[in-house]
């Protein structure tokens, strides 16, 4: 009971006696170092004025600059066709397409011919005739005025007027004759054909479609924005003559395996913007796309797309990037003194693979290349040397902070 008693006391004292050990017996605290700042390593371009040409890309489908329909002039039935008469059938400039049965009109030549002899003898006994009065009227002693009708004046002139309308009504005829053998108006090609021999046909029946294959055609929208920086061909020319310098283009056929080229010219410009499209279309011109050469290359198809490169103006002091170095299509970061720098930038034209620059980087300013993400500026920078970039892309990968955005360099762990 005692020892109960004198319980709380021991405790107290026991507690009292551990705090006092704690306090005047505490652990040394080693403070840590402070792990070294990353440091982002960049590649760096300095920027230097340079003449740039703007090239324009487009698209658009290969048209025939002349087209047509074959159409048969007389009826009758078709009695041959060349062998060029086939869809996708080339033809030579006055090359017989189709020839029509001529019978009936060789026989409307005879009648037309027999009626051009008859006129001929008519006119002939009016002459006689009119001579004839003429000499009476001198013989008589009555020297009064005889009329033109006694004279045979008048049916002299309708038995001339009747050899001319006989000779109209056989060169009618003879020209019906020749019309009978459809020629191909111009050098071309065969789009699709409606008849075939045997058919009997009526005059203005369409035959076939036609185009020329000296020359094809592509329409090329333009953006807005493209327009101030391409040489059109009504501004080029002024005066109306076509001596005027023309904007080179590029069609690439891309059907096949390959991308092929074919050159052409920029020839002229719609009269009005599309109202579909808001856009101005431009029309370019391929010499010659038949022609054989050493080049191989696939013949262009009516119909088919093209992609197209545009020579645009030359810029003189072109500021040009690359779009890697663009982020969110309106800032980039800059080298300055060890640390990034972010600057807004305007772009005045840009495609694929680079910008031109209307203001936002002056001249000797240094343009980081290297991707890095979201970071601030200030944040310093270690420059790499473009001589040794090889070297630089065989350093330890980059990590990622996730709190600041800044890339850092990972440890080997398996060491």
């Amino acid at each position: 009971m005692n020892i109960r008693r004198f319980l709380p006391l021991f405790l107290i004292l026991f507690f009292a006696g551990a705090t006092s050990l704690v306090v005047y017996y505490k652990p040394d605290a080693r403070k840590r170092s402070l792990p070294p700042v990353p440091v982002i390593s960049v590649e760096i371009q300095s920027i230097t004025p340079k003449q740039y040409r703007v090239l324009i890309n487009s698209f658009g489908r290969i048209e025939p600059r002349t087209q047509g329909q074959l159409v048969a002039q007389v009826s009758g039935q078709i009695i041959e066709v060349s062998p060029n008469f086939r869809d996708g059938g080339f033809f030579e400039q006055g090359e017989v397409l189709v020839s029509i049965d001529q019978r009936d009109y060789r026989i409307q030549v005879d009648i037309a011919a027999a009626e051009l002899a008859n006129a001929k003898v008519t006119y002939a006994e009016e002459q006689v005739l009119s001579e004839q009065a003429i000499n009476d009227r001198k013989i008589l002693r009555n020297k009064g005025a005889a009329s033109d009708f006694a004279l045979h004046i008048p049916q002299l002139a309708a038995a001339k007027s009747q050899i001319a309308a006989a000779n109209a009504k056989l060169e009618q005829a003879r020209l019906d004759v020749e019309r009978t053998r459809i020629r191909a108006p111009y050098s071309g090609r065969i789009l699709s054909k409606s008849s075939d021999i045997g058919d009997v046909i009526s005059a203005n029946t369409v035959l076939a479609k036609i185009y020329a294959t000296d020359l094809v055609e592509v329409r090329l929208p333009i953006k807005n924005s493209e327009l101030p920086f391409i040489d059109l061909p009504e501004q080029a020319a002024t005066d109306g003559s076509d001596s005027a310098p023309k904007s080179g283009v590029m069609i690439i056929n891309r059907l096949g395996t390959k991308a092929q080229q074919w050159q052409a010219v920029l020839v002229r410009a719609a009269g009005a913007i599309d109202e579909q499209s808001q856009q101005l279309f431009v029309t370019a011109q391929i010499d010659h796309p038949y022609a054989i050469d050493d080049s191989r290359r696939r013949p262009l198809k009516i119909g088919q797309y093209v992609t197209a490169e545009i020579e645009g103006k030359i810029i003189p002091d072109a500021m040009v990037i690359p779009n890697s170095a663009i982020y969110q299509g309106s800032y980039v970061y800059l080298f300055k003194e060890g640390v990034l720098e972010r600057r807004e930038i305007d772009i005045a034209w840009q495609n694929s693979k680079e910008a031109l620059l209307k203001h936002g980087i002056a001249p000797g300013e240094q343009l980081v290349l290297t991707p890095l993400g979201r970071v601030s500026s200030g944040t310093p920078v270690k420059r790499i040397d473009s001589n040794h970039k090889a070297l630089a892309d065989r350093t330890p990968a980059m990590g990622h902070d996730e709190a600041t955005g800044v890339r850092s360099h990972k440890k080997d762990r398996s060491r």
